[in-house]
């Protein structure tokens, strides 16, 4: 896809993948339940969640590596359910990348060229173009025990996109790398991405790495898909306690809807104070909620003793790295937790700071409870 194609122009293309009521058991034990899921041409698609929630199996039925118990899958247009994975326009790569040993670096690009009986020239052609889309243009006489770990997996990226699939399928091919590898790759992905055009879908547990790579996210949980959007969608917006408790860190306190005014500005009452938010439009006064409310979108600062002021006494300060967090009691011993650059004004746990707490209007997400 090219680099100046929007998150627009990519929701107007039609469908690469199309899942309807799609569901897989093993035996008695339901791993997914009935799923439906278009993937557009051109997208990277992530599907996130924890271990057990069923996104590798179906990332597996995708590419034909399991087949689903129940509903259909199309590829292109074309349903695929009962076809083999080599009759499929899709490609595989696994997190342990399944590259072979005994080949060199050209060998292993060139090994599903030869399945399909090309001839030597055509895919000495093919391989060197593979090779320059990785950048690793004069290791194609090397064996891949000599590789880096970086560079076996863009051997791997090389092997899945010379068969031009019409859709990659990335199984945490990132998962064994240490943290500055995987940064470097999860840069080496998009850029794939972009120059080849082509349909990834990315499964990952990891929540960061999902928002940083994606056009849209899948939510998955408990075998099902929890919710499907941008990355600001998930984590801006959450549906549920379920998402908002995966992407990223939010604060959460129960309690009802006291009052909504002009713009559907109004406050949730809990046990620790009536607090200020926008309240949904499908949420009405009286009815009960959850009060969620990410660390970064708390404003700590020094009490000015105004009538309104939400104060809190500071328990404890850890420093992140790029942020400090803070841990605060409220007087009725709520605890709720912020993260705060460094330019922000430093408070000190063993002097029992008191502090005051705020927060823009917009910042919560108000979740039916």
């Amino acid at each position: 896809m090219n680099a100046n194609v929007s998150r627009a122009d990519t929701a107007a293309r039609p469908c690469a993948v199309s899942i309807r009521a799609v569901s897989k058991s093993f035996g008695q034990v339901k791993v997914l339940e009935e799923t439906d899921l278009d993937i557009r041409q051109g997208e990277f698609f992530s599907l996130l969640g924890s271990s057990g929630c069923g996104k590798t199996t179906l990332l597996r039925m995708i590419g034909g590596f399991e087949t689903p118990t129940s509903g259909d899958i199309a590829i292109s247009g074309r349903s695929v359910v009962g076809d083999p994975p080599y009759r499929r326009r899709t490609n595989m790569i696994f997190q342990h990348l399944a590259l072979f040993p005994h080949m060199t670096v050209a060998e292993n690009i060139g090994f599903g060229l030869e399945m399909k009986k090309l001839d030597a020239k055509a895919i000495a052609g093919k391989v060197e173009e593979a090779l320059a889309l990785v950048r690793l243009s004069e290791m194609g006489g090397r064996r891949i025990d000599a590789l880096s770990g970086g560079q076996k997996q863009r051997i791997a990226m090389a092997r899945a996109l010379v068969n031009e699939p019409d859709v990659l399928l990335l199984d945490e091919p990132l998962g064994a790398l240490d943290l500055q590898l995987r940064l470097q790759m999860q840069d080496e992905l998009k850029r794939l991405h972009r120059e080849t055009g082509r349909t990834f879908i990315f499964v990952t547990h990891d929540q960061t790495e999902a928002m940083t790579m994606s056009d849209r996210i899948a939510v998955m949980g408990h075998g099902r898909i929890m919710q499907i959007g941008t990355p600001e969608e998930v984590y801006e917006r959450p549906n549920s306690r379920f998402v908002a408790r995966f992407m990223g860190h939010s604060n959460f306190l129960e309690g009802v809807v006291h009052s909504v005014g002009p713009d559907r500005v109004g406050r949730v009452t809990t046990s620790t104070a009536s607090l200020p938010c926008r309240v949904p439009a499908a949420i009405q006064p009286g009815q009960s909620v959850l009060f969620a409310l990410r660390y970064e979108k708390l404003d700590v600062s020094a009490p000015r003793g105004g009538r309104d002021e939400f104060l809190a006494t500071v328990v404890s300060r850890s420093y992140m790295g790029a942020s400090v967090r803070y841990e605060m009691r409220t007087d009725d011993g709520t605890i709720l937790l912020a993260d705060k650059g460094h330019a922000a004004q430093h408070f000190a746990p063993l002097n029992g700071d008191r502090v005051a707490i705020n927060w823009a209007v917009d910042a919560p997400s108000i979740l039916p409870d």
